[in-house]
């Protein structure tokens, strides 16, 4: 079968791996997939010409308003793959709620990541519902071997030369939905308290305005670094070697850095969004945070002793492997 997939291609974002996944999957199993970048067509026109020329036999969107909006009328099947800010953000609008619906009501089916994804888009479209599936993602992670951790540490500024250190790790675009401003000042005073702590943020330049003021802030909260983007494999060793991974995000479907960090074994400390709640269990396979204090407070015991939960999150790995498809 010859089959479209539709996605926001913007790189190392996570609808661009989740695509990507999807798209190796789809090829083992002997199909054809080409993969689409979204953003680069501006009408269902463009599409069916696309599906036209190149004969297709179906289609994927991932994405019920950027993707699924442009496969409305097509002449062949489709089904979509809910991406997160869809049934948490973009239904807000009435505009987009009116398009989204509309679209699933043509799709032959649609895939959610979690069950709490699905009832949410369940209680906006109830007709919908029996042609919703959940299936979470499968997570495989690849740190390079031969990855220079201390290089790592002096490229962001992080003193290699004092001890022990205890790294943070924030893993997202630089768009406004993932919120990586929230623990800037709580990390940074933290930081004056326990040098040792640092929280590196890593990610694309997804929205080139919000960097600017990413970059800003950055610069006047010590501890905090801002880091380049890098290859996957790397990231995946420098998750591999960091004290724990953070999630500060308004919204998500399904946070494929926190399951590479289940993968990895390694911590996660994650704001309490429905997204992150269907995927950690507070304080057995992660921990959970309501506000920027929280988050500190989470990591730390009666007597201070900043190791206090690490044991237990190390659960993490089965957690992970046991949601794998």
């Amino acid at each position: 079968m010859r089959l479209l997939l539709l996605a926001c291609l913007r790189a190392r974002t996570g609808n661009a791996t989740t695509a990507a996944r999807i798209q190796n999957h789809l090829h083992a199993a002997g199909h054809i997939c080409v993969l689409k970048d979204a953003f680069m067509y501006e009408s269902q026109t463009e599409i069916a010409n696309l599906i036209s020329t190149d004969k297709f036999d179906g289609a994927l969107a991932i994405h019920l308003y950027k993707g699924g909006r442009l496969l409305q009328g097509s002449r062949i099947p489709f089904g979509i793959i809910f991406g997160g800010t869809d049934v948490n953000e973009d239904v807000k609008c009435e505009e987009k709620h009116r398009v989204m619906g509309a679209v699933l009501e043509e799709a032959r089916f649609a895939v959610a990541f979690t069950v709490k994804m699905k009832e949410l888009a369940a209680a906006e479209w109830p007709d919908a519902r029996k042609k919703i599936y959940v299936q979470t993602q499968g997570i495989k992670t690849t740190p390079k071997e031969t990855f220079d951790w201390y290089r790592f540490l002096q490229n962001a500024g992080i003193p290699t030369d004092t001890g022990s250190l205890h790294v943070f790790l924030l893993v997202c675009g630089l768009r406004r939905v993932k919120d990586p401003l929230y623990l800037v000042d709580v990390f940074s005073d933290w930081h004056r308290k326990e040098p040792s702590i640092h929280l590196g943020i890593i990610g694309p330049a997804v929205d080139p305005l919000f960097t600017s003021e990413v970059k800003e802030k950055v610069k006047r909260a010590p501890g905090v670094h801002l880091l380049q983007e890098m290859p996957q494999d790397d990231l995946h060793a420098a998750m591999k070697r960091c004290f724990a991974v953070v999630n500060s995000s308004i919204s998500e479907g399904m946070s494929a850095a926190i399951l590479e960090a289940m993968d990895l074994n390694i911590p996660v400390l994650a704001r309490n969004i429905p997204g992150n709640a269907a995927i950690i269990k507070h304080k057995e396979t992660g921990l959970l945070f309501s506000n920027p204090q929280k988050s500190t407070e989470s990591l730390l015991h009666e007597d201070g002793d900043l190791h206090y939960h690490i044991h237990t999150c190390r659960n993490s790995l089965p957690m992970a492997l046991g949601i794998l498809p």
